[in-house]
């Protein structure tokens, strides 16, 4: 199994930027956390030197409290895998700077659930929009009542989705 904290970091990390820029800025906080992200390196690095490694401020500061609420037992990573979607999200977004979108990326990504919908993601909208010849780019809410009928399955549909973007920029 994936370590759970490290990814919901990087999570916070990729919020609102492009991949290419969040990888740049995750490979700097691994570095300010001593090369290994993990509860104590987090705290001990602080807020103004995860700010320093390119983060703004609500990032910053959103790792220093999911670390702090991980060490006192307010967020339990450890009983996420019995947990339901819902009940993650609610339990990651109780950290002040962490929203719907990350705790679906740490659903999607590090515990590998089936049906998590990102209908806010642009990239998913993007793709989305791509794949049905749509004039615009499709609306969250239109597309949490397209995502419906793919219930069950909705992380691959949103993967089809990202993979739709990527082809579409290999082509250009």
């Amino acid at each position: 199994m994936r370590d759970r904290f490290p990814d919901l970091v990087s999570s916070i990390t990729s919020q609102l930027l492009a991949t290419k820029a969040a990888d740049t800025i995750h490979r700097r906080v691994v570095e300010a956390c001593g090369g290994a992200v993990n509860v104590e390196s987090v705290i001990d690095a602080g807020a103004d030197q995860l700010k320093g490694a390119g983060l703004n401020r609500t990032k910053a500061q959103a790792m220093v409290d999911l670390a702090q609420d991980v060490r006192d037992q307010r967020v339990r990573l450890d009983r996420h895998g019995r947990m339901s979607d819902d009940e993650i999200v609610r339990d990651v977004a109780s950290v002040r700077g962490i929203g719907p979108w990350t705790a679906q990326m740490y659903l999607i990504f590090t515990m590998g659930r089936r049906d998590v919908w990102p209908a806010g993601d642009f990239g998913v909208r993007n793709g989305w929009s791509r794949l049905h010849d749509l004039d615009e780019i499709v609306s969250e809410p239109q597309l949490r009542l397209d995502g419906a009928p793919f219930e069950g399955v909705r992380t691959a549909v949103a993967w089809y989705c990202w993979r739709a973007v990527d082809i579409a920029r290999q082509s250009n």
